[in-house]
């Protein structure tokens, strides 16, 4: 309950929930990220007469599947094992879905589910092996949806995959077909999910980079051209300084978003861009740059007089931030932020 009240504030004020083993509280999406994929599926499956079923094949403790079931008339609850089972019949009464079936069985073969077609499918692989390990490969979570995707295409007008925010997303688009849209999903600045949905209706890919609880905009860009587009490198350190959020980075369209808002990059593979305007819509962190100096000791000196504690950042530099700190005296913290990086002309 303790964990739920930060994770599902909305599930924690249901009094007489039922919670799972401790595995399964902290695999299951928060509240705000359930909230994400029903706000997908509200905008895909238009008009809403075409609503009609879904299902989740890996229900686990049922967060997801209690914010998108409300979208369709019908919508099942599979899970394989028996005691999530009966958590889900007890907590789904409580938070009022009605239309609703749960059904105790392995998905992973289809034989429970594949008498019968829907609107969408919905699957979150476990990313632990036998031992409890974690994984990111597609073929090594359970169930393996590389070879399903098929089977899952065949029985539904959509499909969502939810995905460790560690998998390489072009690895998983060479993988899996049909994929239609990638969303990164972000809360308060930490990637936590990769959701891909899949369709038989052909339609150019799209990425879509969200960082949930902040003021960030949302990006939507054309997959392709995002990813082949470079900002221009700048020649001189413009009034601002502009850190790209981790939903960008992870969809590797930060120089995309940048050469939109006119922005340069201070160095080829160094992910910070900078500008002599102020672009608000920047998705991510804006400084004001106060000082620039080199790396020498009389150059630093001078720059931090004054100065004992500092946030410090490295970006594309020969040094870690623990020995930067060290070498430099700082405190952690404070309203300074410190940013040590390499420009374009190295």
């Amino acid at each position: 309950w303790q964990l739920a009240v930060r994770k599902l504030p909305q599930w924690a004020q249901t009094t007489g929930l039922w919670y799972p083993p401790r595995i399964s509280m902290e695999q299951c999406s928060s509240e705000a990220t359930a909230v994400y994929k029903r706000q997908i599926i509200e905008r895909i499956v238009s008009p809403a007469s075409d609503r009609a079923a879904m299902a989740d094949l890996t229900g686990g403790f049922g967060v997801d599947f209690s914010y998108m079931a409300p979208v369709f008339g019908k919508a099942w609850y599979f899970e394989r094992q028996q005691e999530l089972c009966r958590i889900a019949n007890h907590n789904f009464a409580l938070l009022n879905l009605t239309d609703t079936e749960v059904v105790s069985a392995d998905s992973a073969d289809g034989s429970s589910w594949s008498d019968r077609n829907y609107t969408l499918l919905y699957i979150d692989p476990a990313r632990r092996d036998g031992v409890g390990r974690k994984t990111v490969v597609i073929e090594d979570c359970v169930p393996d949806v590389t070879a399903m995707q098929h089977q899952l295409l065949s029985h539904a007008r959509f499909v969502m995959l939810k995905l460790s925010p560690m998998l390489d997303i072009c690895m998983a688009l060479r993988k899996l077909n049909s994929v239609r849209e990638v969303h990164v999903v972000s809360v308060r600045g930490e990637c936590k999910e990769l959701l891909l949905v899949m369709s038989a209706e052909g339609a150019p890919l799209q990425i879509f980079c969200v960082n949930l609880d902040t003021q960030d905009p949302p990006v939507l860009l054309n997959a392709g051209e995002a990813w082949q587009q470079r900002a221009n490198l700048c020649d001189e350190m413009g009034r601002f300084l502009y850190e790209p959020n981790a939903s960008l980075l992870k969809g590797a369209v930060q120089d995309a978003v940048a050469a939109q808002r006119g922005l340069l990059k201070l160095h080829r593979d160094s992910n910070l861009f900078t500008g002599s305007e102020f672009c608000a819509d920047f998705p991510g962190r804006i400084f004001r740059v106060e000082a620039l100096c080199g790396f020498g000791k009389q150059e630093l000196r001078q720059m931090l007089s004054g100065v004992e504690q500092a946030n410090l950042t490295v970006r594309n530099f020969p040094v870690s931030v623990a020995d930067l700190r060290k070498r430099l005296k700082l405190r952690e913290g404070g309203s300074v932020y410190l940013f040590a990086t390499t420009m374009a002309d190295d």
